[in-house]
């Protein structure tokens, strides 16, 4: 079999990877980066079909490329984001070689680099980047036995309502991810009951300014560690039909069926936590303590920026919210197929090294592994909130290249 050497490797050709290497070839650190499909593929296929981004293409870029064909404040759809990433490599001349799966990632047994193992041969490298992001195995609870006869698919394998069978459908998960779904599942005549857990639930805009640029100016982007209060929580959040606050009472009103968090199984039913009043108000308190903060940044720097007093109106609680179901037979409602909208795991098991604690996470300082010459990129907070967001990444990468050209010049 043979053997390629390269300095470092760079596993992945998303976001991550590529703004990897566009920070190593500004310091001419040599890099080959490698993809097992096409550059930003999960923006193509894992992904449904009308997916826009979450945050306005002036924030969702990288520093040094705009959109080309997207206006700033216009949310784009997921094709125009993979053309972006494409078009990135060839700007920046990315050595990517697409269609090469690593296989088995492990140490030189000299203790020189690491060897990663393809099907095409080996390659010897002196640095790795892990640059293949968090997105890597659907997580679908092992609540409804296949032999129920409803039709189970997780978020990423979901493309469009025709997708499903006639039916009412059960989505599970109030993520940006779970409530787009649903609502389109709803625009489109389907019955839509949605399983709503514990959610942050930013404004899409306020006083004229999108959440994303008011995180940033309140310095929320740049925080080291989640709160508590973040743990398992989800952001309901969409760029869909323009941008909008997600309002979960709207949707209950336009004939959605709001249930708490999904626990179990049992004869025929899904049984739900009685939690769904609370993970509502704690969303309407996440929301308003922005505006509080905004409110609070906007006085103290003088800005001149439309008060908006009808942000603050929080309609009555719903019924399904005053008296939630808590037991839901399938085959009573008429519930055909369940939507999991439920998250990712990380699976680093191809990984043949001693980086990673006993839950599997990676074990690292800003992405800087605790063994020498290995680096993750491209993780939810790598670094800081923003680490997992596209030009949040940006950031991390250049940080990573320091390091990487500090020691290939040593």
């Amino acid at each position: 079999m043979p053997v390629e050497k390269v300095e470092t490797l760079v596993i992945g050709a998303g976001q991550a990877g590529l703004a990897m290497s566009g920070h190593l070839s500004d310091r001419r650190a040599p890099h080959l980066v490698v993809e097992k499909h096409r550059i930003a593929e999960h923006w193509r296929s894992a992904r449904w079909d009308s997916l826009v981004a979450n945050g306005p293409a002036w924030h969702d870029r990288f520093p040094n490329m705009e959109f080309a064909d997207v206006g700033p404040d216009a949310f784009a759809p997921k094709e125009k984001v993979a053309d972006y990433f494409v078009a990135y490599a060839e700007k920046i001349s990315a050595p990517v070689r697409c269609g090469v799966e690593v296989k088995v990632l492990r140490k030189a047994e000299d203790g020189s680099g690491f060897h990663a193992e393809t099907a095409s041969g080996l390659i010897e490298a002196r640095h790795v980047v892990l640059a293949t992001g968090p997105f890597q195995r659907p997580i679908i609870p092992a609540f409804v036995p296949p032999d129920e006869g409803i039709m189970q698919i997780h978020s990423n394998a979901y493309r469009n309502p025709r997708q499903l069978p006639e039916g009412a459908v059960l989505v599970v998960g109030a993520g940006s991810s779970g409530v787009q779904i649903a609502e389109e599942l709803q625009r489109a005549g389907k019955k839509v009951f949605l399983s709503v857990g514990p959610h942050n639930k930013p404004p899409r805009r306020y006083r004229g300014k999108d959440f994303v640029w008011w995180l940033g100016v309140l310095g929320m982007w740049d925080a080291r560690t989640p709160h508590p209060s973040m743990e398992h929580t989800t952001i309901a959040v969409s760029g869909a039909h323009g941008g909008r606050t997600v309002d979960f009472r709207q949707l209950a009103a336009d004939g959605m069926t709001l249930l708490g968090r999904a626990e179990a199984f049992r004869d025929g039913a899904m049984h739900f936590a009685p939690d769904l009043k609370r993970n509502i108000h704690r969303g309407d308190a996440d929301y308003l303590s922005v505006l509080d903060a905004a409110d609070a940044y906007a006085s103290k720097e003088g800005l001149n920026l439309p008060e908006e007093p009808d942000a603050r109106r929080i309609g009555p609680d719903p019924q399904c919210v005053v008296d939630p179901v808590l037991r839901l037979n399938l085959k009573h409602t008429r519930i055909t197929s369940i939507v999991w909208a439920t998250g990712y795991a990380l699976d680093f098991s191809w990984v043949k090294i001693d980086a990673f604690d006993e839950k599997g996470r990676p074990k690292h300082d800003r992405g800087v592994s605790t063994v020498p010459g290995l680096y993750f990129l491209g993780l939810p907070w790598l670094s800081r909130r923003a680490s997992s967001f596209i030009w949040g990444v940006w950031h991390d990468a250049r940080y990573l290249a320091d390091h990487i050209a500090a020691a290939q010049a040593g």
